[in-house]
């Protein structure tokens, strides 16, 4: 396992920390490790787990203004329909298709319950 910058997570120590040598990249989960802790999961009969990590996996490629927006964008009354769809639209040009997925899913039953803004 590695850091999201790549760093062996045996090298992030309380010395290199100290020491000026650690950035918020080497403390940042890396999406491998979050694609493997899906398998994990899925082999331990965990699916809606494993689902949840790579759709965290898929997270990572974007800065933490983004998931803010993402995370607010989905709570109830706070988004129209068009505005999660476009939110899901966003997140599929960004690769991150799983969320895309979710996102959608939650604006079909926003709209049945009447949680759209």
């Amino acid at each position: 396992m590695k850091a999201f910058s790549d760093r062996a997570l045996d090298s992030v120590t309380l010395d290199a920390v100290r020491a000026g040598d650690v950035g918020i990249d080497d403390l940042r989960i890396h999406p491998e490790t979050l694609a493997h802790q899906a398998r994990v999961a899925e082999d331990n009969g965990n699916p809606q787990l494993a689902a949840n990590f790579r759709r965290a996996a898929e997270l990572t490629a974007l800065d933490d203004v983004d998931i803010m927006r993402i995370y607010e964008a989905l709570r109830p009354r706070r988004s129209t329909l068009s505005e999660l769809e476009e939110l899901a639209a966003w997140l599929s040009a960004r690769g991150a298709d799983l969320n895309a997925a979710l996102v959608r899913e939650a604006a079909a039953v926003y709209q049945r319950r009447g949680l759209c803004r």
